[in-house]
């Protein structure tokens, strides 16, 4: 690999780390979107909950004060009792609440199935990219961008299916939330579309043969055809 292709792979890779880190970050947390209930009035308890690809949390919290930031009960961060559960991806869901199965489970079983096969595309372009780096083997820049740009993709099809499981929590009769917020998992995971789609497409512009200066060039070079 040429030091001016290779400088160029190291900086795509550091930019790719970065979108690894909020994959991950994003797909182990659960602060993708918080609901919050209407609050009728204040010195009483409401409760809040937060999700993820993985688990639901509760939280009940005793309203002293509005929300400054006008989102109903909370923020999220104040004191209260807290109570979280996993989606029962794999379960027939016959002990699940009433929320967990008519409104949730559905599509967390699609946006977690769909992140890991954005981790699983994530793994492969590492190996590949990292093996690019041996003499010679400058091949393996064209499949790691497709790893990493189909990696991004992934991600932000799981980011859309998350999206349409609040909207159909918040329209649901069987939920008492009535307001919501994204939060910063949901962004973890917005940047880490960005940033390994970028960096895939990168690797492939960078995989690019060198392109003649000169128009001419390639046939100039080119060795004549013998004469019969």
């Amino acid at each position: 690999m040429l030091e001016d292709k290779k400088s160029k792979v190291r900086v795509t890779f550091f930019i790719i780390l970065v979108g690894i880190t909020s994959m991950f970050a994003a797909v182990v947390s659960d602060h993708w979107a918080v609901l919050s209930p209407r609050v009728e009035r204040l010195n009483t308890t409401c409760e809040a909950a937060h999700f993820g690809l993985w688990r639901l949390c509760k939280k009940s919290i005793f309203m002293t004060a509005e929300d400054p930031e006008g989102k109903g009960c909370g923020p999220i961060s104040l004191p209260g009792a807290k109570n979280c559960s996993y989606f029962k991806h794999f379960t027939s869901g016959e002990a699940a609440e009433l929320f967990e199965v008519k409104t949730q489970k559905e599509y967390n079983i699609s946006a977690a199935a769909i992140a890991v096969f954005s981790l699983a595309f994530m793994m492969l372009g590492t190996l590949c990219l990292l093996g690019s780096f041996g003499r010679g083997r400058d091949y393996l820049l064209r499949p790691a961008g497709m790893f990493f740009a189909f990696a991004g993709l992934c991600i932000i099809i799981s980011v859309e299916v998350m999206r349409q499981s609040v909207k159909r929590m918040i329209e649901s009769d069987e939920t008492i939330w009535i307001e919501y917020y994204y939060s910063w998992s949901f962004a973890c995971a917005c940047s880490a579309f960005i940033l390994l789609f970028l960096s895939g497409v990168g690797l492939l512009l960078i995989s690019m043969p060198h392109m003649p200066r000169n128009p001419w060039e390639t046939c100039m070079d080119a060795e004549p055809e013998p004469v019969d």
